[in-house]
């Protein structure tokens, strides 16, 4: 199998699978051993994407109990016997490890699933397996290279498979748009969900940090860290956040939601990258086409300028949480930054083979979390991003949602110098904790790039609704060819 049309279930939505449920000529366990075969066939063998770090061995006992449900007339919901992969920084207290790609934590157990998961098994969701990641959520190496980790090996682009599938949630992101699950969940400190979602091809969410509870996943700042949807549409990913969320989300499905809308274009977080611009141009003129009242330009302030307080944040919440996440842990576990950065220097050969730990090592220089330095550094970073930056875009503009490139086309792997970010735009929301949504925009050599919406805090209702329409008037999504490198247009 190296191709995606030799595979039943290409492209199914949840709708879809619904249908097929309904009518009886799909069950869970039928759809369950199709990506499990779908994941043998492309993940570790095929192309070798390496997106799935492990499977659920108790996914096909799962699917029979909850075709049982269905055969007696108990139906969850939308997932309900749908096979969805999880990052592997996300607790599951099952048989499956929780290790944020890392040979440090096999050995070691989280006493409870995460909230986000026993809101996934509660919906009916099959959790198939854990995606592969940029090891420590690419918070180890300022030199990393994205979607690499020790237990995973190096995760592959779909679309040219010398490429980078971006990080840290790396195997979602691919597993998704080389169908190998229905959907999948990423986390998000500051780009993670929303850079593999727009470079491989699909739709990425990134709620209102507490939307969806943070608690079980493996930190890196309890300030950004959120788990959320990754999909090949957006109705899908709305369906999944709904789902996981700890609040209603307000969708009113309006096919027509983009007529009358106001969205305010963030030069200033453009002009990266000449084709990409050429795409994002086109876009807008599709969002006029549709009745949006473009206001251009709607800038961001201080969009450049959050880098510095950002990372003093960063380094002293990781200290504190994942010191805190380690203590919790059953088995044998690290139980301090310190125990991780030495259990990298004994397995020097495995964990260190391509990159250091700079970053770890900078975070345990940082004190406690009442030192000036870390609540100056955090007052700075909400001030710039909130009150003075997305909050005063939106209060002077009054648009209903910004917005701007999500990124650049895939670089090429390079485990030698680490990754080459061509643009991006995460950072005003995930510094303010705001919610973002990238869709499909277009293609640059046969490698997809994305338009990114931003909202208010708590917006996702609205960004979903603007977003879906968006997608339906100016459909971008292509399935992955699995090329060897990229064929120029």
């Amino acid at each position: 199998m190296n191709a995606a049309s030799d595979f039943a279930w290409e492209e199914a939505t949840l709708a879809g699978l619904g249908s097929a449920f309904d009518d009886g000529s799909l069950t869970a366990r039928a759809l369950t051993e199709s990506y499990l075969a779908r994941i043998e066939a492309m993940d570790g063998a095929g192309p070798e994407l390496r997106s799935v770090i492990e499977i659920n061995p108790d996914a096909l006992g799962i699917a029979d109990a909850l075709d049982g449900e269905r055969r007696g007339g108990h139906l969850r919901g939308p997932l309900h016997g749908v096979p969805i992969l999880v990052k592997d920084n996300l607790d599951t207290a099952d048989r499956m490890h929780t290790t944020a790609g890392s040979l440090a934590l096999v050995d070691a157990r989280p006493p409870r699933d995460a909230p986000v998961i026993e809101r996934l098994r509660a919906a009916g969701a099959i959790v198939l397996g854990k995606a592969n990641m940029s090891e420590w959520a690419n918070f180890r190496s300022s030199h990393a290279s994205s979607g690499w980790s020790a237990r995973g090996g190096q995760c592959r682009n779909a679309y040219a498979l010398d490429r980078s599938p971006c990080g840290s949630s790396s195997g979602s992101g691919v597993a998704v748009a080389a169908n190998l699950c229905a959907a999948a969940i990423g986390t998000e400190t500051d780009g993670s969900i929303v850079c593999p979602s727009s470079l491989s091809g699909i739709v990425g969410i990134k709620p209102t940090v507490g939307l969806v509870e943070a608690a079980g996943v493996v930190p890196i700042s309890h300030s950004q860290d959120t788990a959320g949807p990754m999909a090949r549409t957006v109705a899908d990913a709305a369906a999944l956040l709904s789902a996981i969320a700890s609040r209603p989300l307000e969708v009113t499905g309006d096919p027509g939601a983009l007529k009358g809308a106001r969205i305010g274009v963030a030069r200033n977080m453009a002009g990266f990258h000449e084709q990409v611009d050429g795409l994002f141009e086109e876009a807008l003129a599709a969002l006029r086409a549709a009745g949006v009242e473009v206001i251009d330009p709607v800038d961001v302030p201080h969009a450049t300028e959050l880098e510095e307080p950002e990372w003093e944040v960063l380094l002293y919440e990781f200290k504190a949480g994942i010191e805190t996440y380690l203590g919790a842990l059953e088995g044998d576990a690290p139980r301090s930054l310190a125990d991780l950065v030495a259990f990298n220097e004994v397995h020097r050969d495995e964990e260190l083979r391509f990159f250091g730990q700079d970053l770890f090592e900078k975070a345990q220089a940082k004190g406690p979390l009442t030192e000036p330095a870390y609540l100056e550094a955090l007052t700075t970073s909400r001030r710039l991003s909130r009150e003075e930056g997305l909050d005063e875009a939106f209060t002077s503009s009054g648009v209903d949602a910004i917005v701007a490139p999500s990124g650049g086309p895939a670089w090429l792997i390079d485990h030698v110098n680490g990754d080459h970010y061509v643009g991006g735009n995460s950072s005003p929301a995930a510094v303010s904790g705001y919610p973002s949504i990238t869709v499909p925009m277009g293609f640059i050599s046969g490698l997809p790039v994305g338009i990114s919406f931003l909202g208010r805090a708590w917006s996702e209702g609205r960004l979903i609704d603007l977003a879906a329409a968006f997608e339906r008037s100016t459909p971008a999504r292509r399935v992955p060819r699995f090329l060897a490198t990229v064929e120029q247009d």
